[in-house]
């Protein structure tokens, strides 16, 4: 039974630690609510920081999720650039800051999130070296392709995952020379895999972006702490004054697994081990966003999700859960990308090996099509480029479980509403 008398702590300043604050009073509850954020920013959303605020195109005040008076507008104890350093669970406190403040809960929510993983290689200490995680990382990198623009110079990516080719398009919309290093055969191989992966690899080079596929960066040399080059493994030598490391980003678990709570695999993709109502094996304290691991009903799996949708959605969902409101958790995972006249959103599920065919539906040339990844005539995941308002009927599609006919599926003159059994 939830009361006016209850603390309920979250922790994490990211979207889902401020979606859930903002539920938990939405939904009635009247007592202590307690956000800790490591960051000295208030809380922001982070899509932004790879495209339009890095861009240029979007204002720093546009990324917050909300406008700093709203905190104490809604009696939000919110600590900016305080580090939460330990848990007790069986005295059921939280300890943060330098000073050794404490404070008692009835619930705590873990929204951690996530940070990018750093190159193991000689040269990753040199200034020119950057990652993109937080809003920091973005304005400095924002400066260094507004830099590398106006001198021609040369910008090295290693990973050509999403941030790294949202991050290429940039560089190259500023004007800067790009290469990217990437072990896989594609971009985006592992989630895309070869048939659409290649559809991006075109995209890029279309607009001056170099790919070196099936490689490893071994060492960035340097002179005086400045970036000169990137050595790879293949034995090349590549021109840059400034890398970036785009290799993924690690879940934050340190502090759940120092308190004791069950972690998964890193094979599993890591994270917080939650049920479907984002439960950690302590009833008592709950995961959202990035560093929660749930089990997925519709994909029978347990899925760890980074993008922007999971914050926004599963905040909210944690917070209902603690006040004993929860449903399960189990919405199909969403994510969009925009790089330069190319605007995607992707719909489900289908990692490699998951799926038999790949159904287009549309023009793949012109770039305005929706691609079905399909197993058994069962649509596991769908991505729309630049053709937009289909992102439910995809949803329907996946959520149906149905097998559909693959020749109506591929033929634009047939609704999507019409497959949905």
């Amino acid at each position: 039974m939830v009361d006016a008398d209850q603390t309920f702590v979250i922790v994490g300043g990211g979207l889902a630690g401020a979606k859930a604050a903002e539920t938990l009073r939405t939904e009635g509850f009247t007592g202590r609510v307690i956000l800790v954020c490591d960051e000295r920013d208030h809380p922001y959303e982070r899509p932004p920081l790879s495209k339009g605020y890095l861009l240029g195109k979007e204002e720093r005040d546009s990324v917050f999720v909300h406008e700093p008076a709203w905190y104490a507008q809604h009696d939000i104890e919110l600590h900016l650039g305080q580090t939460v350093v330990a848990i007790d669970r069986a005295a059921k406190t939280v300890h943060y800051g330098d000073d050794g403040t404490h404070v008692r809960y009835d619930k705590l929510l873990l929204a951690t999130g996530a940070e990018p993983r750093r190159l193991d290689v000689p040269g990753t200490g040199l200034a020119g070296v950057h990652h993109l995680r937080r809003l920091a990382h973005a304005e400095r990198l924002k400066g260094v392709l507004a830099t590398l623009g106006r001198d021609n110079g040369h910008l090295v990516i290693a990973g050509a995952g999403w941030i790294g080719l949202e991050v290429a398009a940039a560089a190259r919309e500023y004007g800067a020379e790009v290469t990217v290093v990437e072990p896989g055969p594609t971009p985006l191989h592992g989630v895309l895999g070869p048939e659409l992966g290649a559809l991006f690899a075109e995209l890029h080079e279309a607009h001056g972006v170099r790919f070196r596929f099936g490689v490893r960066l071994t060492e960035i040399v340097g002179q005086d702490g400045v970036v000169l080059a990137a050595r790879t493994d293949d034995g090349e030598e590549h021109p840059a004054h400034d890398v970036l490391a785009a290799i993924g980003a690690a879940p934050r678990t340190a502090l759940a697994q120092a308190a004791g709570l069950e972690i998964a695999d890193r094979a599993a993709g890591g994270g917080i081990v939650v049920d479907d109502h984002l439960r950690t094996s302590d009833p008592d304290v709950y995961a959202a966003g990035d560093v929660a691991s749930f089990h997925h009903a519709l994909f029978d799996t347990n899925l760890r999700v980074e993008h922007w949708a999971n914050a926004l959605n599963g905040g909210p969902a944690a917070a209902r859960a603690m006040l004993g409101k929860g449903l399960a958790h189990d919405r199909v995972p969403y994510f969009f990308t925009d790089q330069y006249d190319l605007g995607m959103e992707y719909s489900g599920w289908a990692p490699a090996g998951s799926y038999d065919q790949v159904v287009i539906r549309g023009d793949a040339a012109k770039r305005e099509f929706v691609a079905f990844w399909v197993k058994e005539g069962r649509v596991l995941a769908g991505m729309n480029v630049n053709v937009w308002d289909v992102t439910e009927p995809i949803q329907q599609l996946i959520r149906s479980k149905s097998p559909v006919d693959t020749d109506a599926l591929a033929d634009p003159h047939v609704p999507l509403e019409s497959l949905v059994a």
